[in-house]
């Protein structure tokens, strides 16, 4: 946990992601359905990601790619980026990626973040600097958490240009530099 009172941080980590027990666990609770307490080897679970992340540290578990990540997404993804809905698969979807990575076999998923990222980033900011904001609000439904940031990011960047642009405040002479100095003659 980097960002220990960081609420986005927290909701990334609450991400479920499946597992399988690498070790037998006795004494816990994960599944309420279960009648004992004890899991077995090879038992697939769906656990929290700060659960997993730890217990795959601890070499208890191996962790599965997320559904986020699936063939599907990615093929969606080298289709037409800017048209995938990466919010309803994952609403932190590249903070969540930076995390998982490291700890899933697949190492196809770094590459997978940045070129989703590239070709979404001159959308986004496309978007952000030629809509109206009613209308880019539709756009906004497919955007992560992470790109709605950047979107109001460009669109105050936009508003600070134009009001410049208008005649905003320039730059102004200090009072003590405008007065003259007297000749000493």
């Amino acid at each position: 946990m980097a960002k220990y009172y960081d609420i986005d941080d927290i909701i990334t980590e609450e991400e479920i992601v499946s597992v399988i027990f690498q070790k037998p666990a006795s004494g816990v609770g994960i599944d309420p359905s279960s009648e004992t307490d004890f899991i077995e080897t090879g038992s697939k679970v769906e656990l929290p990601f700060w659960l997993a992340h730890e217990l795959q540290l601890r070499q208890a578990v191996s962790v599965h790619v997320p559904p986020c990540f699936n063939q599907k997404t990615r093929l969606e993804i080298q289709a037409d980026s800017a048209s995938v809905d990466l919010r309803s698969r994952c609403p932190f979807f590249y903070e969540f990626g930076c995390k998982i990575a490291p700890i899933v076999s697949d190492r196809t998923i770094g590459f997978l973040l940045l070129s989703a990222f590239k070709s979404r980033y001159k959308e986004i900011l496309t978007k952000a600097h030629t809509t109206a904001f009613a209308a880019g609000s539709k756009f906004w439904t497919i955007l992560t958490k992470e790109e709605i940031s950047l979107y109001e990011a460009a669109q105050a960047a936009m508003v600070s240009f134009k009001k410049w642009r208008r005649g905003g405040p320039r730059f102004q002479i200090a009072s003590i530099l405008a007065r003259k100095r007297k000749s000493t003659d």
